[in-house]
């Protein structure tokens, strides 16, 4: 990334800039769809800088993930936590949202799911387990709000309905019902628990 002479490098601006860069090209074209250079003049870095700041591309694909992990948790528990202390509300919000992100141009699924998929090992597989344990967690506390009789079993099966219905969006949805068909299937099951 040129530097005018005499600029003052800033370590922590130009790894935010590197991770910003990559993670869309990254979500575009698959972890194994861009090469380092492609990579590295796509993001404007020399490969020296990439990998001081990386180690590697490894480096950089777990760092993309690990941070959009962190942005999406965090705004679905934003969504949730909007919509006040309802859980049938935090439900319908959490499906909402993502019904609005499955809209977007250039939706192409989740991106640490995809990653798991390309690279079923890890560090791809385990930040998978754990960006799905977060959602898991978020599920299972709107679950033991709603006063479910089993409040990890609805999480889970939570769980799998926002799953299926964010693979169902990116690949099998000519109707853009995806996020509206698992809401009314979240709130059904919620109502089933007792809740």
């Amino acid at each position: 990334m040129p530097v005018p002479k005499g600029t003052a490098l800033d370590p922590d601006r130009t790894r935010a800039t590197l991770l910003a860069s990559a993670t869309g090209i990254l979500y575009e074209r698959g972890l194994d769809g861009v090469g380092v250079a492609e990579l590295c003049r796509a993001v404007g870095a020399s490969k020296e800088t990439l990998y001081r700041h990386f180690g590697s591309k490894d480096g950089l694909v777990e760092a993309v993930l690990e941070a959009r992990s962190d942005r999406v948790v965090h705004w679905l528990t934003e969504a949730v936590t909007a919509a006040g202390p309802d859980p049938r509300a935090q439900l319908i919000a959490l499906f909402d949202v993502l019904g609005d992100w499955y809209r977007q141009p250039g939706f192409r699924g989740c991106a640490i799911v995809n990653a798991a998929t390309q690279r079923h090992v890890p560090p791809a597989r385990t930040l998978a387990d754990r960006h799905l344990a977060r959602y898991g967690e978020l599920l299972t506390g709107i679950a033991e709000r709603a006063g479910a009789r089993e409040p990890a079993l609805l999480g889970r099966q939570l769980l799998i309905l926002l799953e299926g219905a964010t693979v169902v969006a990116d690949h099998h949805d000519p109707h853009g019902r995806a996020a509206e068909d698992a809401k009314q299937a979240a709130l059904a099951l919620l109502s089933a628990q007792g809740a």
